[in-house]
């Protein structure tokens, strides 16, 4: 008689050989694949340009390729959507204030909700904004523009953007209303500066001294609390009398919230040691950004804060999207 004792042992053993290691494999490692980054200004644009800065290092780190696509459009919410609507795991976003604030607060037809859909990484760096001039107007001051009231032109990358709300508060400050020209991105916005399409914007600075330095346009104030080494020589609207107006531009990475946690953490880690890197410091310097490498807590935290305070000059100033 065969021993039950035996054929319980040898069928527990057997079952063990077929299911520890299943239960010992380990997880694919991310990313496993290429990595999307979804931008939402056209090619050369500020936010373009950094994705494509820390996207090479990035992919050596990766041990995947980096692939930057450009989807311009509605000031970046468009791409925005599209990050906030993927589920392969492997898309994320390069994003202005806007796309990861007041979106939705602007426009209640946005297809996806910031505070909801998009998990924030980290935040890039930061620029402070010039009022930027065409050539005619670049020999004056502030004073010139109260003259001419509603004849006047200026331009943004759109409707919510933080260029946009700056100059907002401005003409409210001179008592002018000069008509707003939408634009896919900052090259664009120059480029109607230099050729007298509009009188003036607010541009980031690491593009806009370019064009200064060039002289095709020109540079009247900063709008910061203190003047910027990113712009040296130009004085803030303060010190020409117009106080109040501090407002920076940012750029981050923020991906679908429904994004395992551990690719998330992976990913920041990955995005913070790039920007660790002396090199890379060195060329988002050039391009007018100062890097801050803000992890995801305190991008978060940041967030939050600024679309309290945006939503303020948005319902101050009556600023709604058409």
């Amino acid at each position: 008689m065969i021993d039950r004792r035996l054929l319980f042992t040898a069928a527990t053993a057997a079952f063990g050989a077929t299911v520890l290691p299943t239960r010992g494999r380990a997880e694919p490692e991310w990313p496993n694949k290429p990595v999307r980054f979804i931008v939402g200004f056209s090619a050369g644009s500020t936010p373009d340009l950094i994705a494509r800065t820390i996207g090479e290092p990035l992919s050596q780190l990766a041990g995947q390729p980096i692939v930057v696509e450009n989807k311009p459009g509605a000031s970046g919410n468009i791409a925005a959507d599209v990050v906030a609507k993927a589920h392969d795991e492997h898309t994320a976003g390069v994003m202005i204030n806007a796309n990861l604030t007041i979106a939705r607060i602007l426009n209640p037809s946005v297809t996806y909700d910031p505070s909801h859909d998009l998990a924030p990484i980290c935040m890039v760096g930061t620029t402070p904004f010039v009022l930027t001039v065409s050539p005619k107007w670049a020999k004056g001051g502030l004073d010139q523009f109260r003259a001419t009231g509603s004849k006047l032109n200026y331009g943004s990358v759109g409707i919510g953007s933080m260029a946009h709300l700056g100059m907002e508060l401005l003409i409210s400050k001179l008592g002018i209303k000069p008509t707003h020209v939408p634009y896919p991105g900052n090259p664009k916005v120059l480029q109607a500066l230099m050729t007298n399409e509009i009188d003036l914007a607010f541009v980031p600075a690491g593009i806009a001294m370019q064009q200064v330095n060039s002289g095709n346009v020109g540079a009247l104030a900063i709008a910061s609390a203190k003047r910027s080494d990113l712009a040296p020589g130009v004085p803030t609207l303060a010190e020409l009398g117009v106080p109040g107006i501090e407002i920076e531009g940012w750029v981050g990475v923020a991906v679908p919230a429904p994004m395992e946690e551990a690719h998330r953490k992976k990913l920041e880690a990955l995005v913070l040691k790039v920007l660790g890197s002396p090199e890379v410091r060195k060329q988002l310097a050039q391009q007018g950004w100062d890097v801050v490498a803000m992890p995801s807590k305190a991008f978060a935290h940041r967030i939050e804060t600024e679309t309290a305070m945006l939503s303020e000059i948005i319902k101050a100033q009556n600023i709604h999207v058409n």
